[in-house]
């Protein structure tokens, strides 16, 4: 992976300087202009009594509308340049870089959670971490704050991930990527539901995410799967309860699909109350899964125990993660079950070693999401759910496994590699697909594969057969 990608991928923080003079807003202008001179810096910050940054000067405001035309003395308060607008330092860097660029800014302070400067970013130093056309791409992902905006958004990926991929992202990161800006997307799509709510929620609330969300592996066309954990209700709040998220969790699903997130087909979402509970409603549910192990509690849990916060107090998912590990710890005849379930689902290739043809008609086209992805996936939770790994991302469970010698160093970088490989040819796919005027799907043209190319895939398969079949048999007994 090259420099430059690999600080795109990162926070604000990768490319933030020191922050410039922060001045009080009654500091005459020039002092302020003299501060800027003196510390070579082409801005200065306004900030309140607490450090607050509430307003900007630059050098361009001071060439455009201050020079000759603002006396000396003037404070600093009554030509900057309010509000300020700012990220925080864990934002993602291409969401700065794309705000940026929309708004043609040159300068973009970096807060804290108070709102206090602790960096800057300047354009040029920015820019530096994305090539010619990835900046193109990101005023397409900087859309409208709005449903249409988000779909806007939603459709540039499929542009934003080519761009990574040629300029030599990791397929596992762009994927990555792929999934903050849909997360972006899920909280905006949040406050609005809220703003048109007319009336703050009765209890507080967090936004769950799940199945590839939640792992934060999202190709191209994800459909939704979220739920809500609600605070508790008193009884007689009940009825009022309801009454407000029944309506909120509907319109916030319905503005996901509007913003491009198809609706589950298996009602995976907050609108059905199966997926919107209290805290101890969500402890109750699991407990009765992990003790039931019907098909239905083995089909939830596949999708719900990879739950992650999207909006909302983190506190609560937290809780409930701890609630899920003493529970599989109580009946681990849940995850022998769940084990035997998904080992039905086996890697792409033949008795002989060849590609699995998922598809009628000329050549081979593998489902590697259903032969490939998904064994691999569904293991690593597995032994992660089994050892009370509290990461949901495949490879930061499989980080975490290796860190307490739960998967040997050698196994960890086979699977790693394993998953980026398949990521990889499933995403090139997709983004073929899409350039040809198709549909994008999970099935691989592996005939079309170069012969180095088919090999390495098939050496991914094997790893991942492996692994699968040492999984179930350590979780079920079996040999």
């Amino acid at each position: 992976m090259t420099g430059r990608p690999a600080a795109f991928t990162g926070t604000a923080r990768a490319a933030m300087v020191p922050p410039p003079p922060c001045l009080p807003p009654d500091t005459p202008v020039a002092q302020a202009v003299a501060a800027m001179a003196a510390a070579r810096q082409s801005s200065v910050l306004v900030v309140d009594a607490e450090g607050r940054a509430i307003g900007i000067l630059t050098e361009q405001d001071i060439a455009r509308r201050i020079a000759f035309r603002t006396a000396p003395e003037t404070p600093l308060g009554a030509v900057m340049t309010a509000p300020v607008l700012g990220v925080e330092a864990e934002e993602k860097l291409w969401r700065a870089v794309g705000r940026m660029r929309l708004r043609r800014l040159r300068h973009l302070p970096v807060l804290d959670g108070l709102g206090r400067p602790v960096g800057m970013l300047h354009r040029f130093e920015t820019y530096a971490a994305a090539s010619g056309r990835l900046l193109d791409m990101l005023e397409s992902l900087a859309a409208e704050d709005d449903e249409a905006g988000f779909a806007r958004t939603r459709a540039a990926q499929s542009g934003l991930a080519r761009t990574l991929l040629d300029d030599g992202v990791a397929a596992a990161d762009v994927i990555g990527v792929v999934s903050e800006i849909n997360l972006d997307i899920h909280r905006a799509c949040v406050a609005r539901a809220l703003a048109d709510m007319g009336s703050p929620p009765p209890v507080p609330f967090t936004l769950l995410v799940m199945g590839s969300a939640g792992r934060g592996e999202s190709f191209l066309f994800p459909d939704q799967d979220n739920g809500l954990i609600l605070g508790d209700r008193p009884d007689d709040r009940h009825a009022e309860v309801d009454a407000w998220f029944i309506p909120f969790s509907e319109d916030l699903n319905a503005r996901l699909a509007a913003a491009g997130f198809t609706l589950c087909k298996g009602g995976v979402m907050a609108r059905n109350p199966l997926w919107r509970k209290t805290l101890g409603e969500w402890k109750e549910q699991f407990t009765l899964w992990t003790a039931r192990r019907t098909p239905a509690a083995l089909l939830f849990g596949d999708i719900a125990f990879d739950f992650r916060p999207a909006c909302g107090e983190a506190g609560p998912a937290a809780e409930l993660r701890a609630h899920l590990t003493k529970a599989l710890v109580a009946r681990p005849a849940f995850l022998a079950a769940l084990a035997a379930e998904d080992a039905k689902f086996s890697v792409g290739l033949s008795f002989w070693g060849g590609f699995r043809d998922d598809e009628p008609g000329p050549g081979t086209r593998t489902d590697l999401k259903l032969s490939g992805l998904m064994p691999l996936v569904s293991s690593v939770r597995l032994l992660a759910l089994h050892h009370g790994v509290a990461e949901t991302g495949t490879r930061a469970r499989l980080a975490a496994l290796a860190a307490q010698g739960s998967v040997s160093a050698g196994d960890r970088r086979a699977l790693e590699d394993a998953f980026g490989l398949i990521v990889e040819r499933m995403l090139r796919q997709q983004l073929d697909d899409l350039a040809q005027g198709l549909e994008a799907g999970n099935l691989v043209d592996t005939a079309a594969l170069a012969k180095p190319d088919r090999a390495a895939l098939r050496d991914a398969l094997k790893a991942v057969s492996s692994f699968q079949r040492a999984t179930v048999a350590a979780l079920t007994g079996g040999v």
